[in-house]
């Protein structure tokens, strides 16, 4: 699993102009991507890492002060760029694998007790936030 993990004041997520998930206070957006050898353990490791994460403000993390945290699957983490200039996807996981890993990433993070909004799942999605630093981190499981 590879993450990128912002720190944002604000961010949502609309498809076909509706909203789907939101956090409107400070917290994390997550973008995730699953590759084909990913698990739910580590989809469990990795939710307890960026859920301890010390990033927020006075170096905070969510379970510290209760952030939420907007997460959203994106396959395109896994792009090979390498040769060419069209984008090889090979590394990413079909969505009949990645979908219920993302499922089992944002359950646990509820288990931890995480408020988790989500995008939705192979829709095509805008993404809005404000970057709050910026801070950016890149995360591989």
């Amino acid at each position: 699993m590879r993450a990128v993990v912002q720190r944002v004041s604000r961010a949502s997520v609309t498809v076909d102009g509706d909203v789907v998930g939101a956090i409107d206070k400070p917290g994390l957006l997550v973008l995730l991507g699953v590759t084909h050898s990913d698990e739910a353990a580590l989809a469990d490791k990795l939710a307890a890492k960026i859920w301890g994460l010390r990033i927020l403000d006075g170096e905070q993390s969510c379970s510290d002060v209760g952030a939420p945290l907007l997460v959203v699957s994106q396959f395109t983490l896994y792009a090979d760029t390498r040769k060419g200039r069209r984008p090889s996807w090979s590394e990413a996981a079909p969505g009949e694998v990645a979908e219920p890993l993302v499922s089992h990433f944002c359950e646990a993070l509820r288990k931890l007790g995480a408020h988790v909004e989500t995008g939705s799942f192979g829709a095509h999605m805008d993404v809005s936030l404000v970057n709050d630093g910026p801070v950016t981190l890149v995360l591989d499981a």
